[in-house]
């Protein structure tokens, strides 16, 4: 379902990224004292007095400014601002009005749309300093603190009363979130793109542009998705826990937490790095869906064996999940990228798979005809039944005489077997093992 979109514009550094933490309750954008830190339009769901509606932040605009990021910048605000319904030009109390804001206010007046101007880092609540911004012509200033929560609940009012038509809060359709992970400068972006069918997230050449976790709403074949690009995930002892890249790389696996599905890619034409397997393996350990999606596949020299050989390459490294699904493709070129969504779906649905108590110990009793659980010290594993407990990802409770009888190779080789009966592509599984008194 739609929702009504805002888009929050200024200079960079007056404080956007909080008022959007503060809004959408929880912190999706980072925040730095370096002007410039959002790059990319970043959206986040929120809602005030029973109506829901979508946020998104935007970089800091200078618009004078040549400079290569900078242009980008202002292309991403400048789609933002063309989507929404209504602006919120945040502006620096503390630094008072200046040429930026004029520059920022002329474009803001050119849209001919609703333009809700808030007056930040107020902490006194000094609103004799919101006097100047009247000269802006852009009506009333609101004064706030985003540091603390001042003046917040008469800019929500001010935005939801200027909204075309209004979604109620209760109505809002839950989507599937796919988050997109991997090593820096994979073609993340560049696959979002192509999914999406524009330029959402900034794409370039340099590796490390996208910093943020970045959530985009959209619709395939009715059903609606939540896309999250994330940014390059560099080996951790490469990166500063307390810097900007460091909260990016959090971000980026609390992405992986929320997510439905995790798109992992790879870039092709490099050989596959220990980060990437560490990558693999932090989805793996989150019990997340995933697809290994092979990019830039275009730039492989290839032969009949090709892919043969890349899959006998995944299945060494990625031993840990036997259970992957790889795709092999290209951002650039666009060939094969009309497989991911029907994948996503296909992994989504294995996720999600429920097998009856009777088919489940059909199976179980199958895998012990074939080979016989073993025995430690006399004693042998007794497998009474299984029920399966959950989904996302399927979890199977085998009730047994004695668990600690159990040895991970018997283990395997049962997971294995309920594969082979039922198509768990792509998901892992859990088998809890729980003691059961035999009746006598």
């Amino acid at each position: 379902m739609k929702k009504p979109l805002v888009a929050i514009v200024g200079r960079p550094n007056t404080g956007k990224s909080t008022f959007f933490n503060k809004i959408c309750g929880k912190r999706i954008s980072i925040v730095d004292d370096l002007p410039g830190v959002t790059r990319d339009r970043i959206y986040a769901d929120a809602e005030w007095c029973g109506h829901a509606f979508t946020m998104v932040d935007t970089g800091g605009l200078d618009v004078k400014s040549d400079d290569t990021f900078q242009k980008s910048i202002k292309t991403q605000a400048q789609i933002a601002i063309d989507l929404a319904e209504v602006i919120v030009f945040i502006v620096d109390g503390m630094a008072g009005l200046v040429p930026a804001d004029y520059e920022v206010a002329e474009l803001l007046r050119k849209t001919k749309k609703p333009v809700v101007l808030v007056v930040n880092k107020l902490d006194k609540f000094e609103v004799e300093k919101t006097y100047d911004f009247y000269q802006l012509g852009l009506g009333e200033p609101f004064p706030i603190s985003c540091a603390q929560s001042k003046g917040l609940g008469e800019v929500l009012d001010a935005i939801v009363n200027s909204f075309s038509f209004k979604v109620e809060a209760d109505a809002v359709d839950e989507a599937i979130k796919i988050a997109v992970v991997g090593r820096p400068n994979a073609g993340k972006s560049s696959i979002v793109n192509r999914i999406l069918g524009e330029d959402r997230v900034l794409v370039s050449n340099v590796a490390g542009t996208t910093r943020d976790a970045i959530d985009t709403d959209f619709r395939y074949n009715g059903q609606k998705y939540t896309i999250i690009d994330t940014a390059g995930m560099r080996r951790q002892r490469s990166v500063l826990k307390e810097s900007v890249e460091g909260y990016s790389v959090i971000r980026a696996m609390e992405a992986i937490k929320r997510a439905d599905v995790v798109l992992i890619v790879f870039d092709a034409s490099e050989e596959i790095s220990e980060q990437d397997v560490r990558i693999a393996g932090y989805v793996h350990e989150e019990n997340k869906p995933s697809i290994v999606v092979m990019n830039k596949w275009d730039l492989v020299e290839k032969d009949g064996n090709t892919i043969n050989n890349y899959q006998k390459m995944l299945e060494d490294k990625l031993s840990f999940m036997s259970y992957f699904k790889p795709l092999y493709l290209s951002a650039l070129t666009g060939k094969r990228l009309e497989k991911i969504m029907p994948t996503v779906n296909e992994v989504h649905e294995n996720s999600t798979r429920r097998i009856t108590t009777g088919t489940l110990n059909e199976i179980i009793q199958k895998a012990i005809l074939s080979q016989e659980p073993p025995t430690k010290k006399g004693k042998k594993l007794k497998i009474m039944y299984a029920t399966q407990a959950e989904t996302n990802p399927p979890t199977f409770v085998i009730f047994v005489n004695d668990a600690t009888l159990m040895h991970f190779s018997y283990e395997r080789f049962l997971e294995n077997r309920l594969r082979d009966a039922v198509n768990f592509e792509g998901t892992p599984i859990k088998l809890i093992f729980k003691n059961r008194k035999e009746e006598k």
